[in-house]
């Protein structure tokens, strides 16, 4: 009596092994499997394929897999900015030894700003090109409008373009690029190469002052390891809710023209800036400071023994400028940061108008907000005095001098 269990359990296991293997080899299982994936399973059809050469079995999958919410949100974002983003092409002319001329074609990216057809990209993009040398093609590759030049501003690195066409559709600007941390996920889309609609990502790497591609300063320049490639200049920086923070500008090359895993975009506050100043000016009126200036952390503070750990310390005050003209002062001891010379002893500004003033980024946002003529009050540190200064800032000069504000 104590075996029976056990024969009956071995009963049953004999029996289920014979019935399922008979019903596999006749297919009487496939409804079944059928219904397992309609009703969530995930197993995988055999898809034969028969010709001369033989037959072959494919294992397949019933059904495409839906998108998970990251795949769910890139798609999002490309499908939102990329009727808003533009191939750009120039033709410039230039004289061979014998004065013969050679033209030379360049490409680069845009994007749509208003449907007036009013474009933004980088001035190095259209370069020297002569009136009637750009064109702009749109995102589905089949419409091209010549474009007319607006304004140039060299200093930014800014141009901007008009086109006549219908129904265009205007990227949305983010309201600041104030605030944008570090690991931030960014999306840039451009015409990588002449391959036009190409969206990559990746996320913000640092914010940090550059020299643009035509040796301009970039202040507080939008790091990024989106790979950026020769094309994808001028394009929209974007984040995860498809706005602009910024116009993709130049990636850090390695002496080969190609990506190096690092990429650098204007912050859009700096184009929304000199945008403004075209409306009420018809020309770019950037109020400075007319100083040379760097960057300080606590580390640097303390090895040269400054007042705070905090702030934008001034290297050079421009002759003639805002500055000298109010009677802050540049550094006078020469130093090395790295490769780079840089003279210490000058100025500390910590305060703008009352507000605290941290980092370059903070100097430019407050900067951006004032116009040449203004009179604003700086807080700076002289050694360990607090001061306030009253400077009548001037209209921004095209100089490669450093980080110049």
């Amino acid at each position: 009596m104590k075996y029976r269990p056990v024969l009956l359990v071995v009963l049953l296991l004999t029996g289920f092994y014979l019935v399922t293997t008979h019903l596999a080899s006749t297919g009487a299982l496939a409804p079944w499997l059928a219904a397992m994936h309609a009703s969530g399973g995930s197993a995988a059809g055999v898809e034969s394929l028969r010709g001369q050469d033989g037959a072959f079995d494919l294992n397949v999958a019933s059904a495409a897999p839906a998108f998970d919410t990251e795949e769910q949100q890139n798609i999002a974002v490309y499908k939102r900015a990329l009727p808003s983003v533009v191939n750009i092409t120039t033709t410039e002319v230039r004289f061979d030894f014998f004065y013969g001329p050679v033209p030379l074609a360049g490409q680069g990216s845009g994007f749509i700003l208003n449907k007036d057809g009013l474009i933004l990209t980088n001035n190095h993009v259209i370069g020297n090109a002569q009136p009637g040398n750009v064109e702009v093609r749109l995102f589905d590759n089949k419409h091209r409008y010549p474009a007319t030049v607006v304004r140039v501003d060299r200093a930014h690195d800014l141009a901007l373009l008009k086109i006549n066409a219908p129904n265009l559709v205007p990227v949305t600007l983010a309201e600041t690029s104030n605030g944008l941390m570090v690991g931030q996920r960014v999306y840039a889309i451009g015409n990588p190469f002449g391959l036009s609609g190409t969206m990559t990502r990746g996320i913000i790497s640092a914010i940090r002052d550059v020299r643009g591609p035509e040796n301009n300063p970039i202040v507080g320049a939008i790091q990024t390891d989106a790979s950026v490639n020769p094309g994808n200049s001028g394009g929209p920086l974007l984040n995860s809710r498809g706005e602009v923070i910024g116009i993709t500008t130049m990636i850090a090359s390695n002496g080969a023209d190609q990506s190096s895993g690092i990429g650098f975009a204007i912050p859009i506050n700096t184009a929304k800036a000199v945008l403004d100043d075209y409306a009420k000016y018809g020309r770019v009126r950037r109020p400075t400071l007319d100083i040379v200036s760097l960057r300080i952390n606590p580390d640097i503070a303390g090895q040269i023994g400054l007042a705070a750990d905090y702030g934008v310390l001034v290297e050079r005050v421009l002759p003639g400028g805002a500055s000298e003209k109010a009677g802050l002062h540049g550094g006078t001891q020469r130093a090395y940061q790295g490769n780079m010379q840089v003279m210490l002893g000058g100025d500390l500004i910590v305060g703008f108008d009352g507000k605290e003033i941290t980092s370059p980024e903070d100097l430019a946002a407050a900067m951006n907000a004032k116009h040449a003529g203004d009179t604003v009050t700086l807080t700076v540190f002289r050694g360990r005095k607090k001061m306030d200064f009253k400077v009548k800032l001037n209209d921004a000069k095209d100089q490669a001098l450093g980080p110049q504000t």
